[in-house]
């Protein structure tokens, strides 16, 4: 029902700010709620930040609070991430997905964008 395309990683120094952007297929995009997880080297996908089908909640994984913001524009079916002070540590492939319901969940997000490299140098 939905396709997700993400865009706008890249390679930056540590300090530095970059923002991802996640654009959406379908004619439901309002009801979905939206989230950017993110996949280093050798770990797991973990869950960075998610927003509600309006915008009007958000919920940020510790890693992400006081650097990281998610916004979305209903009008144009597109989530996006800016991200501030980036450290080496946030080196990693970003994914937007899109679930039916409030969730941090890996496995119950139902749609998944090809993720973004984002490189932070030191």
């Amino acid at each position: 029902q939905v396709q997700l395309v993400e865009s706008g990683g890249g390679l930056v120094q540590a300090g530095g700010s970059l923002r991802l952007s996640c654009a959406a297929s379908g004619r439901t995009f309002r009801s979905y709620y939206m989230a950017w997880f993110r996949q280093g080297p050798g770990k797991e996908r973990e869950f960075v930040v998610g927003i509600s089908g309006s915008g009007a909640s958000t919920y940020y994984a510790d890693s992400a609070k006081g650097r990281f913001t998610i916004s979305r524009d209903n009008a144009k079916n597109t989530v996006y991430l800016q991200m501030n002070s980036l450290k080496p540590e946030d080196t990693a492939s970003y994914y937007c997905a899109a679930s039916d319901v409030f969730t941090i969940r890996r496995g119950n997000y139902d749609y998944w964008g090809q993720g973004t490299q984002v490189t932070v140098s030191s």
